[in-house]
């Protein structure tokens, strides 16, 4: 089982933000302390994410709960993932969050599982392109897919953009050796946007270059224009790579795609049903 990836904390501020003052209507009905049970379903193919939390914000709420899968399972349409039991008020009180955090995380992972598929056997890293203060929960879902992080931040890699050159006086090389003299432990990427650029960089001893917005065409020729120089630094696709077009690329020579798509996949969608009990 995947361990939650949101703190107590920061689940119930989520709670609190969807019932800040109790909840009107159960209280008015009178439903307070009835005995009740619930379930989500898969409704639709979807590689599971979130249950481990959507069950602790049940937890949370006053209810039991019990995750029949965990996360980076693949789930086929109307399996069963998760039963909660308790008071219909705490029943209530966790149900939305609980069902929309699942929905989102899983359509994260059900893109990045696709991506991953249509890539194979090049890996898939997502970049730091998540929706901010969603970090945790969206790298947790894209792995959950079968991706992996591309930067987690910026105290991490080496990734010299031109918009770092531009404030440079120097030739690319002075660039190069300043930086693994610098950081010798790391590998020194570069993102580049035309084959002259890689070819420059290459030349300057960059490890990885990033190619941006290249078509999976222009990577296959500058791969090849690298080789014929004798220069084969790690490149890596980045920049409108999908899942309908992942394969081009990888057969253009990309040792990595980088994406942020996954974040942007539609949820998936989890079925609750209630059950009265006792």
């Amino acid at each position: 089982m995947y361990p939650c990836a949101l703190s107590d904390e920061t689940l119930i501020c989520l709670l609190a933000e969807d019932v800040p003052f109790g909840d009107l209507t159960t209280e008015s009905l009178g439903l307070t302390g009835r005995p009740g049970q619930l379930e989500f379903r898969a409704r639709g193919p979807m590689t599971v994410c979130g249950i481990e939390e959507a069950a602790r914000l049940f937890e949370l709420a006053g209810a039991s709960a019990r995750a029949i899968v965990s996360s980076s399972v693949v789930a086929e349409d109307g399996a069963l993932l998760l039963t909660a039991a308790g008071s219909a008020d705490a029943l209530h009180r966790a149900w939305k969050t609980a069902q929309t955090l699942m929905e989102w995380a899983s359509g994260i992972a059900s893109g990045a599982a696709a991506l991953v598929q249509a890539a194979a056997p090049v890996p898939v890293a997502c970049t730091r392109k998540n929706a901010p203060g969603t970090k945790a929960l969206s790298i947790k879902a894209i792995q959950a897919g079968g991706a992996i992080a591309h930067r987690l931040g910026l105290s991490e890699t080496l990734l010299v953009f031109a918009e770092h050159r531009l404030f440079l006086d120097e030739p690319p090389g002075a660039t190069i050796a300043r930086l693994r003299n610098r950081q010798p432990e790391k590998k020194i990427v570069v993102e580049v946007i035309s084959a002259d650029e890689a070819l420059i960089w290459a030349h300057a001893g960059a490890d990885v270059l990033q190619l941006e917005k290249f078509t999976p065409a222009a990577l296959s020729a500058c791969r090849v224009t690298l080789k014929t120089e004798g220069l084969q630094p790690v490149l890596v696709a980045a920049g409108g790579v999908r899942v309908d077009n992942a394969a081009d690329y990888v057969a253009a020579g990309a040792a990595l795609i980088a994406t942020s798509a996954p974040y942007q996949a539609a949820p998936r969608d989890v079925q609750v049903r209630f059950f009265r009990a006792g």
